[in-house]
């Protein structure tokens, strides 16, 4: 790609297991990307094939303190995502949603920069509308253990349409549903990896609730692929929020069967409470990314999980003692 098209990208989380693909992809891209990540549960190894690209950079940094850089583009992925990491300091949780979006807002103001904000099917709550469109306002508990990551991510949206609206600034926002991949971390405590590292130990896979509750699972390169394509849509009137994600709907009792038949694994199923405020149903309704965006997905959750699988495996083996 000439210089003169190649821009200057900031990926913040960019060491997590969203953002690490996105930077890839922005290379592959042909574009320069400063990766921003304070390493919470961003990891280097994420990201340590990157480092030998001329036009890759790592700025170890915590989005909730302003940033001074010079970039084109903004993508804001900043944050812990899994109910384990964003619960174990929910303060930090919330200022990293709301001050870290305050930041690479006013970062975009001064620079005149385009801004991409990675929301959430959280935003939705536990829904009382199914499947869930982007018109859906959700039913979402402001006092909860999620509320810090469900309420910070709505606050975050607020952010960016008011300087959208007041600013004029040029937002793009996707409510990401849920996603999975390689380079997930193996004790972020989402029910992919906690069920494909659980049988690959021949343990018990923990099913929450009584396995009932459905989501809708994405594979990341899927993911990414969308993302880019929101920002790279040159009307600035189209703003989101668009929903992305897979609206093929399992349950947790299925996913758990699957996983256990494509790991081989001894492994049986047992059942503890399921905790608060966890969705019993989550399906995006993804029309708006369909016809905006001319994108659905294309990966089953077969072949998804078998790469999935394969990659916790090689983690495993990597770890296991001589």
């Amino acid at each position: 790609m000439k210089d003169l098209v190649r821009k200057r990208v900031l990926v913040t989380g960019g060491a997590g297991f969203l953002g690490s693909f996105l930077c890839e992809r922005l290379l592959r891209n042909g574009h320069e990307v400063i990766c921003v990540d304070n390493f919470f549960t961003g990891r280097k190894k994420n990201i340590l094939h990157l480092l030998d690209d001329p036009y890759f950079e790592i700025v170890r940094h915590d989005v909730t303190f302003p940033l001074y850089v010079e970039v084109q583009e903004i993508y804001n992925l900043a944050c812990p995502a899994s109910p384990i990491h964003y619960q174990h300091d929910p303060v930090q949780t919330t200022k990293t949603n709301v001050h870290g979006a305050i930041n690479m807002l006013g970062l975009a103001k001064r620079l005149g920069a385009k801004i991409f904000q990675a929301s959430t099917s959280e935003v939705y709550g536990d829904p009382e509308v199914h499947p869930q469109s982007e018109d859906y306002w959700g039913h979402v508990n402001p006092v909860g253990h999620r509320s810090c990551y469900d309420e910070g991510k709505r606050c975050a949206e607020t952010l960016f349409f008011d300087y959208h609206r007041q600013h004029r600034l040029r937002i793009k926002v996707a409510r990401i549903f849920n996603t999975y991949g390689p380079r997930m971390h193996p004790d972020d405590g989402r029910v992919v990896s906690n069920f494909i590292c659980q049988a690959l130990r021949n343990e018990d896979l923990t099913i929450f609730g009584d396995g009932t509750q459905t989501r809708a699972f994405c594979y990341v390169e899927d993911l990414i692929d969308a993302c880019v394509r929101l920002m790279e849509i040159t009307d600035d009137d189209f703003t989101g929020p668009v929903n992305i994600g897979n609206p093929g709907e399992f349950s947790i009792g299925r996913l758990a069967e699957m996983v256990i038949e494509m790991t081989g694994s001894k492994s049986r199923v047992c059942y503890e409470p399921l905790p608060s405020d966890d969705p019993r149903r989550r399906r995006p309704d993804i029309a708006l990314a369909k016809e905006a965006l001319g994108w659905e997905p294309s990966t089953a959750l077969e072949d998804g999980l078998a790469r999935t699988i394969e990659y916790f495996d090689g983690l495993m083996r990597e770890a296991a003692p001589d």
